[in-house]
């Protein structure tokens, strides 16, 4: 007696292809010409995909990009462009067993004059062993790999396998790649979205370059049964807009704090807030900003504004206090005096200059004249000998050497012409003069 769900392979292939598919998938690309959004691979001059889909010869390649800019169509349609077999694997599903069947399958393959090529998603998932399980069969040819990571591969992949790959780089989706993939859905819908133009314009924000989640969203647009168009009102009812990239763990969050840091050097309130809030929208915990920005106040600011150190120190104390969302804007606060002070890194450069000079110089001794002589054998041998105690003169400046006597003098701090630090070179260069009139060094 055949078995309750037994279907003839005819009737099984025809309910296949009958089933619904979701509108990403029935949109997916069936050439590379209708992939958009990554010109500068498939389409600008000396684009590298092109270039090999032309010499019809496939190398090793990790996609490296944002979810939804097309890594996975990319691949698919690489192996159909150059005649090879296209097999697909997931990190997350595949253990070392499964592997093993993969590259056997790939060598039998070869073996009958056929070539593969071998997609591996989220290839950062898998371990050092994993990852280096893929190298012989990648040199001797048996399998083309194109891996797809969301994460750094500098940071995620063996040097190994990486230095037998090259990493192409694809893009989120911009404005006009999302616009483009609004129209074909349309086009295969056979009717336009029911969106005013500003709805419409909010929703491709909502996508936030992700190109599978737009046409996500626009299915679920199609499906109302509502008269007229939306506005944004009812459009943010309907759908949700997509979570940002942001993992405190991954690449964007260092991409975030290093964006951050650079707008508050480059003096740029307004954009060190839009990365402040970028992270905090990301869920970043305020205390890692917190202390991001009083290393921003001691390396970038410096001595050009003495308060830049204790206004942030002050900020972090009241959010410590207040929590969220209130002792954000503390933060918030002290992130713009930062970004707004004169700059100066002089004190951080001589910190680094004087710390070189340290390792290199070793075990000088300091000069024996300021050198402390509690005992009477001390004194016998010069310790103090000679040693002038700077109140005691008139401009209450000596002018005597204190580096080692066989080092010569060093000058590792020089202040900058802004702010408070302009102050501090007028007393520099006075004391220049002061021991130059003294005849020191």
């Amino acid at each position: 007696m055949s078995g309750l769900f037994d279907i003839p392979a005819g009737d099984a292939e025809s309910a296949a292809k009958s089933a619904p598919r979701p509108l990403a998938d029935l949109l997916r690309p069936q050439s590379v010409d209708d992939v958009v959004g990554q010109d500068h691979l498939l389409h600008d001059a000396d684009a590298p995909l092109r270039r090999m889909i032309d010499a019809a010869r496939m190398s090793s390649i990790i996609f490296w990009g944002p979810p939804g800019c097309g890594k996975t169509t990319l691949a698919r349609l690489l192996a159909q462009h150059t005649d090879l077999h296209f097999e697909a694997i997931s990190a997350i599903f595949t253990g070392v067993a499964d592997l093993r069947k993969v590259f056997e399958s790939a060598q039998h393959r070869r073996r009958m004059g056929r070539g593969t090529l071998l997609f591996v998603d989220e290839i950062h998932r898998f371990n050092k062993s994993q990852q280096d399980a893929f190298l012989p069969h990648v040199e001797d040819g048996t399998i083309v790999l194109v891996g797809a990571t969301t994460e750094n591969p500098s940071f995620e992949l063996n040097a190994a396998l990486l230095s037998r790959c090259q990493v192409l780089v694809l893009k989120r989706l911009e404005g006009e790649a999302l616009e483009t993939l609004l129209r074909r859905a349309e086009q295969q819908m056979n009717r336009p979205l029911p969106l005013m133009p500003e709805a419409r314009a909010a929703l491709v924000n909502m996508a936030d370059g992700d190109g599978r989640y737009l046409l996500g969203l626009a299915e679920q647009i199609f499906q109302v049964q509502k008269k007229g168009a939306l506005d944004v009102a009812a459009l943010t009812k309907l759908v949700q807009k997509r979570a940002p990239l942001y993992d405190k763990a991954d690449d964007s969050h260092y991409n975030l704090i290093s964006a951050l840091h650079k707008s508050v050097r480059g003096s740029d309130a307004d954009a060190a807030l839009y990365w402040f809030c970028r992270m905090l929208e990301g869920g970043e915990d305020p205390r890692y900003i917190a202390r991001r920005m009083v290393r921003m106040a001691v390396e970038d600011i410096g001595l050009a504004d003495p308060q830049a150190m204790p206004v942030t120190l002050s900020a972090w104390d009241t959010y410590e206090r207040l929590g969220s969302p209130e002792g954000e804007l503390a933060l918030a606060q002290a992130l713009v005096y930062l970004a707004t002070a004169p700059k100066s890194n002089a004190a951080y450069v001589a910190y680094k200059a004087a710390k070189s000079a340290a390792a290199e110089t070793g075990s000088l001794m300091p000069p024996a004249h300021i050198l402390n002589a509690p005992t009477k054998l001390m004194k016998q041998i010069g310790y103090g000998r000679d040693y002038n105690y700077d109140h005691d003169t008139a401009e209450g400046f000596s002018g005597q050497n204190y580096f080692p006597d066989d080092m010569p003098r060093q000058r590792f701090y020089a202040p900058v012409e802004r702010g408070f630090e302009r102050e501090l070179k007028k007393r520099i260069e006075y004391w220049d003069k002061l021991r130059r009139d003294k005849g020191g060094a």
